[in-house]
């Protein structure tokens, strides 16, 4: 199973910190942010990765990451996103590296307290189709929103106006070969992007998609200045609660 990180983006919700920089480098408490998706997919048992940036600090991710060894991982690669396609573009370079196994992905500036690895290990037992991770927000219409009914999601809606749960879809996707299948038939939304919710809503319409709701604490490190801080006490908790 291989794994994906994607560090592209402007940032623009970061700046001026960001106006140099691409905001996966910036530090949360005592490394940088793209630090915390690495350990955690390695953690999972996740030995071969893509990282997917863009802009002109990506030369500075190799400079820091080197080949990846640092966090236990036997390759590490990098691929070189040009423009703001979205999300489901990004993926969608990672496609010859990926080949025809399972992979997951996560946001470069997603920061969970819970391990990946009893996600990951059910998605392996998984025949096919894709896993998702859900959370409880207080601000669902700022991300991907999950209907959900019993264990079955009904919907995903992007963004929507009146969402009709409470439970985000997180930065953190689970598929196989067919999301290829599907990128391909993509359209750029009204952002001028491939939207990953649609990825997500064609494993949904073709009864192939599963989600897990996590029960730690996630942050969104990249969503605001004050997202940026909260991550980082966050991240300093779990830090000193792993020393005691």
């Amino acid at each position: 199973m291989k794994g994906v990180v994607l560090a592209g983006g402007l940032g623009t919700r970061l700046r001026p910190l960001t106006s140099i920089t691409n905001k996966h480098l910036l530090p949360v408490y005592d490394q940088p942010m793209i630090f915390y998706p690495l350990q955690k997919l390695a953690e999972a048992g996740i030995r071969d990765v893509m990282l997917v940036t863009g802009g002109n600090s990506a030369g500075d991710f190799l400079r820091l990451l080197g080949d990846g060894s640092h966090f236990g991982l036997d390759t590490l690669n990098y691929a070189y996103q040009t423009g703001e396609g979205g999300i489901a573009e990004a993926i969608g370079l990672t496609e010859a590296f990926v080949g025809g196994d399972k992979f997951i992905v996560i946001l470069g500036d997603n920061i969970l307290e819970d391990s990946l690895e009893p996600y990951v290990e059910t998605f392996r037992k998984q025949e096919n189709g894709a896993r998702i991770l859900l959370k409880e927000v207080n601000n669902p219409r700022d991300y991907g929103v999950a209907e959900i009914e019993g264990d079955r999601i009904i919907s995903i809606v992007e963004k929507p106006e009146c969402p009709r749960s409470s439970f985000a879809v997180i930065g953190v996707y689970m598929y196989d070969d067919y999301a290829f299948e599907v990128i391909d038939t993509l359209q750029p939304s009204a952002r001028g992007e491939l939207e990953v919710t649609d990825i997500n809503n064609a494993y949904l319409s073709a009864g192939k998609l599963k989600a897990d709701i996590i029960e730690g604490w996630w942050a969104d490190s990249g969503s605001s200045i004050d997202g940026l801080l909260e991550s980082g006490i966050r991240a300093r908790e779990l830090r000193v609660r792993s020393k005691m």
